[in-house]
């Protein structure tokens, strides 16, 4: 039996979630914080102010070794002891390590706000001014946060109560140590799950747990051997740019980190100008290739940078989003927003490989998590309606991020995208049509809504919800077919209900501009049966302003 160790920075609950996991486990707690004081027979407070740093961190090293020499004991860990290498490593050979996360201002609050006692009680690395306590936090997580991102699992603790994240980490060391199954490492030729065959070549598809580590080697057996522009965003950086950039320059690949900020706003024409002046700061050649470490918004961008510039540059495309791993990073499409829609300036340029760390999806919040399931489910509604009983039968293992399940319904989600790319590389022939099931719609309320009240992913299910009912009045969808969509959506943690306050007219004239018209006339996606999805262009709009309408009224 090995040990559960957490890290994270100060405040975001490692000792009060220690003692309830230990708890649920029936397990012994150790404080590493709590062997320093009794080792040094001081508090930690006045270590820092009598002896210093230095002397703290050596009395921490000695202290982590006494906790990890135990076995079965959940151990919490000093804020900054997991950003210290030999800590770390010996860490991660010892037992299941799970990072516990917070926004700082909920951390500042936390730590300083509760009480007079608690104020007195200041974290030595955080005396001083209390104005400025919230940036010197976002200053030493930004510091800190390339090593929590090595931990195993990371659990938001932002909203959840004390035993919530208890049970959030007891169920990591369940899945990661309990039902890991050997064949998810790294480096497995189970690790393929799809091929993209087009005009510029193959594609492969890579989808497996803890993957990253060999971004270098599958990007050196690709032919990418030269300078690596890797473009991320300031949240997914903080997690995963570290590794990233290390997996390739083993690779003997050279790297330059690009960060742009995290979110739909980014996806412009101006944040597109900054890059190219970057690249050409840099004297960027076509020789060289960009890696796009990200969700759909920096997949887009990035994909769209190394299309444009130099005429075209190879790109690769590391996804950590859900949405992202089954959808975005497939099939070439690259684009940045207007303010008259989503994704009108784009180009079609295929990434030489796709490389999907399904760890990654353990950083994610519950609310992004929850709205790539949208993409995913998708895939099963549109063409398999296998796929659809396997997320319904195996709908807890899959959420709970089990390995084994979640790999196979993604692989399998993520190969019905590869395939459908394969058959209509450019769209062109309307096979690719299907694949906008629900975005329709679910493009619409973005627009409509600024890209500020809507995930993606909510929005798309929003989308098929209004696209199933125009199925049903359409006589092509049964009641129970349309049911069965809806509870799957809403089991997923998908709204169904339209957002209040927005308005129908913004929504009917966005659609207008959808990059599924042709010829004046917008293509829908609609069912005839779960798992079977058809392209008509003879839906009334009568009938789409009639669901719009109801839809804004049961959402007012």
């Amino acid at each position: 039996m090995e040990n559960l160790i957490l890290t994270g920075f100060s405040g975001t609950g490692k000792s009060a979630v220690g003692k309830a996991a230990a708890r649920l486990l029936g397990w012994e707690f150790v404080d590493t914080d709590e062997l320093v004081v009794q080792r040094a027979g001081k508090s930690v407070e006045d270590i820092f102010a009598q002896d210093g740093e230095k002397t703290f961190r050596s009395l921490e090293r000695e202290a982590i070794r006494q906790a990890l020499a135990k076995q079965g004991a959940v151990i919490a860990t000093g804020g900054g002891a997991f950003a210290q290498d030999d800590n770390r490593e010996l860490m991660l050979r010892s037992g299941v390590v799970v990072c516990l996360e917070a926004d700082a201002g909920v951390i500042v609050r936390r730590l300083f706000g509760a009480s007079a006692e608690q104020e007195a009680e200041v974290r030595p690395l955080l005396a001083g001014n209390p104005a400025e306590r919230e940036e010197r936090v976002r200053a030493l997580k930004a510091q800190r946060q390339a090593a929590y991102a090595k931990a195993q699992w990371t659990v938001h603790t932002d909203r959840l109560s004390v035993e919530e994240a208890a049970r959030e980490v007891v169920r990591a060391w369940d899945v990661l140590r309990r039902k890991l199954p050997a064949s998810a490492g790294p480096g497995r030729d189970g690790d393929l799950a799809a091929v993209v065959h087009s005009s510029a070549g193959v594609c492969p598809i890579y989808l497996g747990w803890g993957l990253l580590g060999s971004l270098g080697e599958r990007c050196r057996a690709a032919g990418l051997t030269t300078t690596a522009y890797l473009f991320t965003d300031s949240r997914v950086g903080a997690y995963h740019a570290a590794q990233a950039r290390a997996a390739l320059e083993e690779a003997g690949i050279r790297v330059r980190v690009y960060t742009v900020p995290a979110g739909e706003a980014s996806k412009s024409l101006e944040q597109a100008g900054r890059c190219y002046a970057w690249l050409a700061e840099l004297r960027a050649e076509r020789g060289h290739f960009v890696v796009a470490l990200g969700g759909g918004v920096v997949g887009d961008l990035a994909g769209f940078v190394a299309a444009t510039f130099a005429r075209g540059l190879p790109f690769v495309q590391v996804p950590t989003s859900l949405a992202a791993m089954v959808d975005a990073s497939i099939g070439g499409k690259t684009a940045v927003d207007l303010p008259a829609g989503k994704n009108l300036v784009g180009a079609f340029h295929q990434p030489r490989l796709v490389l999907a760390d399904l760890q990654t999806l353990t950083t994610l919040p519950a609310r992004e998590l929850a709205s790539g399931w949208a993409e995913a489910l998708k895939h099963g509604l549109i063409l398999d309606e296998g796929l659809v009983r396997t997320f319904e039968e195996d709908a807890q293992a899959i959420q709970r991020l089990e390995p084994a399940a979640l790999s196979s319904a993604l692989k399998r989600s993520a190969a019905i995208k590869a395939d459908i790319v394969s058959q209509d590389e450019r769209e062109t022939l309307g096979v690719r049509t299907v694949l906008n099931y629900g975005h329709t719609l679910g493009h619409a309320l973005e627009a409509a809504t600024g890209y500020q009240r809507l995930l993606h992913g909510e929005a798309v299910a929003i989308g098929m919800h209004a696209a199933g009912l125009i199925s049903r009045r359409m006589g092509l969808l049964s009641e129970e077919g349309l049911a069965r969509q809806d509870r799957l959506l809403q089991r997923y943690g998908l709204p169904l209900d339209w957002p209040a306050g927005v308005d129908t007219e913004a929504v009917l004239s966005a659609t207008q501009v959808d990059k599924k018209t042709a010829e004046g006339k917008l293509h829908w996606v609609l069912l005839e049966g779960i798992g079977r999805a058809v392209v008509r262009e003879d839906v009334p709009p009568d009938l789409v302003r009639q669901v719009v309408r109801e839809l804004a009224h049961t959402g007012a």
